[in-house]
Protein backbone atom coordinates (compact mmCIF):
# COMPACT_ATOMS: atom_id res chain seq x y z
CA UNK A 1 0.00 0.00 0.00
CA UNK A 2 0.64 3.39 -0.56
CA UNK A 3 0.67 6.94 0.88
CA UNK A 4 -1.59 8.12 -1.64
CA UNK A 5 -4.17 5.15 0.25
CA UNK A 6 -3.89 7.14 3.28
CA UNK A 7 -4.57 10.58 1.80
CA UNK A 8 -7.74 8.91 0.01
CA UNK A 9 -9.02 8.28 3.41
CA UNK A 10 -7.28 10.62 5.63
CA UNK A 11 -7.77 13.57 3.07
CA UNK A 12 -5.49 16.39 2.12
CA UNK A 13 -6.33 19.29 4.31
CA UNK A 14 -2.54 20.64 5.67
CA UNK A 15 -2.44 23.26 8.71
CA UNK A 16 0.20 25.87 8.23
CA UNK A 17 1.39 28.76 9.84
CA UNK A 18 4.34 31.42 9.48
CA UNK A 19 7.68 31.74 10.32
CA UNK A 20 6.70 34.58 12.30
CA UNK A 21 3.68 34.18 14.67
CA UNK A 22 4.29 33.28 18.06
CA UNK A 23 4.94 29.78 20.09
CA UNK A 24 1.45 31.18 22.22
CA UNK A 25 -0.75 31.33 19.03
CA UNK A 26 1.06 28.20 17.86
CA UNK A 27 -0.08 26.30 21.25
CA UNK A 28 -3.25 27.06 20.64
CA UNK A 29 -3.38 26.25 16.85
CA UNK A 30 -2.26 22.83 18.00
CA UNK A 31 -4.42 22.54 20.82
CA UNK A 32 -7.66 23.51 18.90
CA UNK A 33 -7.11 21.54 15.48
CA UNK A 34 -5.92 18.90 17.95
CA UNK A 35 -2.70 17.92 16.51
CA UNK A 36 0.81 17.49 16.94
CA UNK A 37 2.71 19.36 14.69
CA UNK A 38 2.08 22.27 12.06
CA UNK A 39 4.06 23.13 8.98
CA UNK A 40 5.89 26.31 8.55
CA UNK A 41 5.35 27.84 5.04
CA UNK A 42 6.48 31.39 4.01
CA UNK A 43 4.71 33.36 1.86
CA UNK A 44 4.62 31.18 -1.68
CA UNK A 45 3.24 28.15 0.11
CA UNK A 46 6.81 26.64 0.09
CA UNK A 47 7.42 24.66 3.24
CA UNK A 48 10.78 26.16 5.68
CA UNK A 49 9.95 23.74 8.29
CA UNK A 50 7.66 22.36 11.17
CA UNK A 51 7.01 22.58 14.69
CA UNK A 52 5.76 20.02 16.66
CA UNK A 53 4.50 20.01 20.56
CA UNK A 54 8.03 18.14 21.18
CA UNK A 55 9.75 21.85 19.72
CA UNK A 56 7.28 23.70 22.00
CA UNK A 57 8.23 21.87 25.05
CA UNK A 58 12.43 21.65 24.25
CA UNK A 59 11.44 25.73 23.88
CA UNK A 60 9.76 25.68 27.33
CA UNK A 61 12.48 23.84 28.72
CA UNK A 62 14.97 25.80 27.64
CA UNK A 63 13.56 29.21 27.23
CA UNK A 64 11.06 28.99 30.26
CA UNK A 65 7.65 30.88 30.15
CA UNK A 66 9.32 33.64 27.73
CA UNK A 67 8.86 30.86 25.03
CA UNK A 68 5.25 31.73 23.93
CA UNK A 69 6.80 35.03 23.08
CA UNK A 70 9.65 33.65 20.73
CA UNK A 71 8.64 32.97 17.22
CA UNK A 72 7.63 30.17 15.33
CA UNK A 73 10.87 30.59 13.45
CA UNK A 74 12.81 30.02 16.62
CA UNK A 75 12.44 26.91 17.39
CA UNK A 76 10.85 25.25 14.17
CA UNK A 77 12.83 22.33 12.16
CA UNK A 78 14.02 23.48 9.33
CA UNK A 79 15.86 20.31 7.66
CA UNK A 80 12.16 18.86 6.95
CA UNK A 81 11.83 15.25 5.15
CA UNK A 82 8.87 14.84 2.64
CA UNK A 83 7.29 11.46 1.27
CA UNK A 84 5.20 11.14 -1.65
CA UNK A 85 2.00 9.70 -3.16
CA UNK A 86 3.55 6.82 -4.23
CA UNK A 87 5.59 6.05 -1.04
CA UNK A 88 5.14 2.57 -0.08
CA UNK A 89 3.52 2.38 4.20
CA UNK A 90 6.53 0.12 4.74
CA UNK A 91 8.91 2.61 3.29
CA UNK A 92 7.26 5.89 5.43
CA UNK A 93 7.74 3.38 8.11
CA UNK A 94 10.89 2.85 8.44
CA UNK A 95 11.87 6.73 7.59
CA UNK A 96 9.64 7.23 10.72
CA UNK A 97 11.46 4.91 12.60
CA UNK A 98 14.94 5.74 12.11
CA UNK A 99 14.70 9.37 11.47
CA UNK A 100 12.53 9.74 14.62
CA UNK A 101 9.92 11.97 13.56
CA UNK A 102 6.32 11.72 13.66
CA UNK A 103 4.87 13.99 10.57
CA UNK A 104 5.70 13.51 6.82
CA UNK A 105 4.96 16.19 4.62
CA UNK A 106 3.40 14.71 1.17
CA UNK A 107 4.65 16.64 -1.92
CA UNK A 108 3.58 15.68 -5.21
CA UNK A 109 5.92 17.23 -8.00
CA UNK A 110 6.72 20.47 -6.05
CA UNK A 111 3.42 20.25 -4.71
CA UNK A 112 1.94 20.19 -0.89
CA UNK A 113 -0.72 17.55 -1.17
CA UNK A 114 -0.90 16.24 2.54
CA UNK A 115 0.73 14.99 5.53
CA UNK A 116 1.01 12.08 7.11
CA UNK A 117 1.36 11.55 10.74
CA UNK A 118 2.53 7.89 13.10
CA UNK A 119 -0.38 7.40 13.69
CA UNK A 120 -2.28 7.83 10.39
CA UNK A 121 0.48 4.75 9.27
CA UNK A 122 -0.77 2.80 12.71
CA UNK A 123 -4.38 3.14 11.88
CA UNK A 124 -4.11 2.19 8.72
CA UNK A 125 -2.10 -1.15 8.97
CA UNK A 126 -4.72 -1.90 12.19
CA UNK A 127 -7.22 -1.72 9.69
CA UNK A 128 -5.70 -3.21 6.84
CA UNK A 129 -4.91 -6.10 9.27
CA UNK A 130 -7.99 -6.20 10.63
CA UNK A 131 -9.21 -6.50 7.22
CA UNK A 132 -6.77 -9.67 6.93
CA UNK A 133 -8.36 -11.37 9.65
CA UNK A 134 -11.37 -10.81 8.15
CA UNK A 135 -10.76 -12.31 4.94
CA UNK A 136 -9.11 -14.93 6.51
CA UNK A 137 -12.09 -16.13 8.73
CA UNK A 138 -14.53 -15.42 6.19
CA UNK A 139 -12.03 -18.39 4.08
CA UNK A 140 -11.95 -20.27 6.28
CA UNK A 141 -15.57 -21.00 7.62
CA UNK A 142 -16.37 -20.64 3.65
CA UNK A 143 -14.28 -23.68 3.61
CA UNK A 144 -16.47 -25.92 6.16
Amino acid sequence: MHVRNILDTKGSRVTTIRPDATIGATSRLLAQQRIGAVLVTDAADKIVGIISERDIVAGLANHGATVADLTVADLMTRDVLTCSPGDTIADIMVVMTTRRVRHLPVVDEGRLVGVISIGDVVKYRLDEAKLEVESLRDYVLAGR
